[in-house]
């Protein structure tokens, strides 16, 4: 019998059922993939993220990996440019950015090594109920032959279209329209910093990865779905070169390495975060519009939380444990709400209101006042952050 079982090795599953295990418990974690293997994302993990690398040992693998530092941000939109860096957290100044083939496979292997059990190429096919409709396990094929396994809690890490919030009946408690759709590709030999750049109707940026490529991102309106992708590599240039004309000639004569890739699938949502004998952690419970790259970071907190909140309730009484999980379930909600929030309001893609853009032009002005404002982008702050005497005398 597993203390927990964990469904899904990525960004949120592999940090919860390694954090599980370094608390002593036993964990079984499964995933359909295997490793290493790329996956759909932004990877760009925001200065909350990088200090819970940090904490767990694993920042300096990441560095060692050949991911460089984002410690130098630019922002423009209309005549606007906002230059410099966060302020940070936890002495955590800069982003990062690694491929998801090395992120995942640095967190499976720290999971790994914390004594976690892991089965790649292993399926979730239903869960295991006891007589009162509790879950107590799950059943699943790996290497095309079935098993099951019985646990004191099912945590599913499974993503968007997550396994075991279905079969948990999950309902969404949140639920708002997609707004954009998103094509990105890799490109060799292109210098840039993290460049982010606005315009109506579109968002485009630049992150530096491993392996000295560059991630070069377009957004547009969901609205534009089915028109970009009938031709999205002309779309996705012309994105780029009508938003961001000086990074378009930086890619001029550069080489793309890998396909273009993209989404129209961009869900915003909260599900239930728990129920008796499970929770759900990162996408599977909730996702918002990845125009603010905030997933990995989210996933993370959520990793961190559930397992503070669990402590040592695995094996206890299982009254207590869901109690421990509903407390879950509010950080959760609290903590993501204002993301999400903001999130949405970024993706709307809309044309700039004079009022956001004389604050903005108050705070291109000075290096403390941009660092704040690159703390909201990071997530660290919110805009009640902003509002200093500095800035309001310049106002």
């Amino acid at each position: 019998m597993y203390d927990a079982i964990v469904v899904g090795a990525r960004c949120a599953g592999s940090p919860t059922a390694m954090l599980l295990a370094r608390a002593g418990y036993r964990v079984l974690m499964l995933d359909r993939a295997g490793f290493p293997s790329d996956t759909l994302s932004t990877h760009l993990i925001h200065q909350p993220g990088i200090a819970a690398l940090a904490r767990w040992g694993l920042l300096e693998t990441v560095h060692a990996s050949g991911c460089p530092p984002l410690d130098h941000v630019v922002y423009e939109v209309a005549d606007i440019r906002l230059e410099g860096c966060a302020r940070g957290v936890e002495g955590q100044h800069a982003g990062y950015a690694p491929r998801r083939h090395v992120l995942d496979a640095i967190l499976v292997d720290a999971a790994v090594a914390a004594g976690v059990e892991f089965r790649e190429q292993a399926s979730v096919t239903g869960l295991l109920r006891d007589e009162t409709g509790r879950v107590i396990g799950v059943e699943g094929k790996h290497d095309g032959r079935p098993f099951t396994e019985r646990t004191h809690l099912v945590i599913g890490a499974d993503g968007m279209r997550s396994t075991v919030a279905k079969l948990a009946a999950a309902p969404y408690i949140v639920q708002d329209p997609r707004l954009t759709c998103a094509y990105y590709a890799y490109w060799d030999d292109v210098p840039a910093v993290l460049e982010l750049y606005e315009k109506p109707g579109s968002w485009v940026a630049a992150v530096p990865t491993n392996d000295g490529a560059t991630l070069v991102l377009a957004y547009f309106p969901q609205s534009r779905f089915d028109e970009v992708r009938t031709d999205m590599q002309r779309a996705y240039l012309e994105q780029i070169r009508t938003t961001a004309p000086a990074l378009y000639e930086r890619l001029q004569g550069r080489r793309r390495t890998e396909r273009l890739r993209g989404t129209g699938e961009q869900q915003n949502y909260f599900r239930q975060a728990t129920g008796p004998g499970w929770a759900l952690v990162g996408d599977a419970g909730h996702h918002k519009d990845s125009i603010t790259a905030r997933g990995i970071s989210d996933a993370f907190f959520q990793a961190e939380t559930l397992v503070q909140r669990v402590g040592d309730r695995l094996g206890g009484d299982a009254h207590q444990l869901d109690q421990t999980l509903r407390d879950y379930a509010e950080d959760r909600d609290k903590v993501l709400t204002p993301g999400y929030e903001s999130t949405l309001t970024v993706a709307q893609l809309a044309v700039p209101h004079e009022q956001r853009l004389s604050l903005l032009r108050a705070v291109q002005t000075d290096r403390e006042l941009t660092a704040i404002y690159f703390d909201m982008v990071a997530g660290i702050e919110t805009i009640s952050a902003l509002y200093t005497p500095k800035l309001l005398a310049l106002l």
